[in-house]
């Protein structure tokens, strides 16, 4: 998977980056950037934490102001977070009931630690569905629970639906289903 190859190509695209800019500021040369890209060469490990940075989902506009602000007065147990870096962005009062922080400690951070095997089964499987290609907007699955007592994950469906924000990072919008949606295990 070259998910950040392909994120990085399409925010160098939308901004009107050159590759030798973007090489630049990542401290590599543009032939080492191209191949990132194309997912000729492994991007170290290093890199990926700059990349994540540079590329990590801002709520800056009105329009995408305006989603934090839905998701934030849902009824509906969600949480938006940047499709790339799991940083969260928002989240409903009915989802951060359960959390054993105040939500303001976790906006910015990554939630990834908290995810369930079932979510980062799936996770692996989003480019075989197409996610990053525009093939699949939603994916729904079924998790089991996390024994977090910081961010508890309840067993159950998820819904992932896949946001493009106004800069033109992702975001990605996960809703608790409660059983309202027959949800088949992604993780098998």
């Amino acid at each position: 998977m070259n998910d950040h190859g392909r994120a990085l190509r399409r925010w160098r695209r939308l901004r009107g980056v050159k590759q030798s800019h973007a090489a630049e500021m990542l401290g590599v040369t543009q032939a080492t950037l191209s191949r990132w890209e194309s997912g000729r060469h492994r991007i170290p490990e290093q890199a990926i934490g700059k990349l994540t940075r540079l590329l990590a989902a801002p709520l800056d506009s009105p329009g995408d102001a305006a989603l934090r602000r839905l998701v934030e007065s849902s009824r509906l147990p969600v949480h938006l977070i940047c499709d790339l870096s799991h940083r969260l962005l928002a989240a409903s009062p009915t989802r951060t009931a359960t959390w054993g922080v105040h939500p303001a400690e976790l906006l910015g951070a990554s939630l990834w630690r908290f995810a369930t095997d079932e979510i980062r089964i799936a996770e692996d499987r989003l480019g075989d569905l197409g996610w990053y290609d525009g093939g699949a907007a939603c994916v729904t699955l079924w998790t089991g629970p996390n024994d977090s007592t910081v961010v508890a994950i309840e067993p159950g469906p998820l819904e992932w639906h896949r946001l493009q924000l106004s800069d033109g990072s992702f975001a990605r919008l996960v809703t608790s289903t409660g059983g309202r949606v027959a949800a088949p295990n992604l993780s098998s």
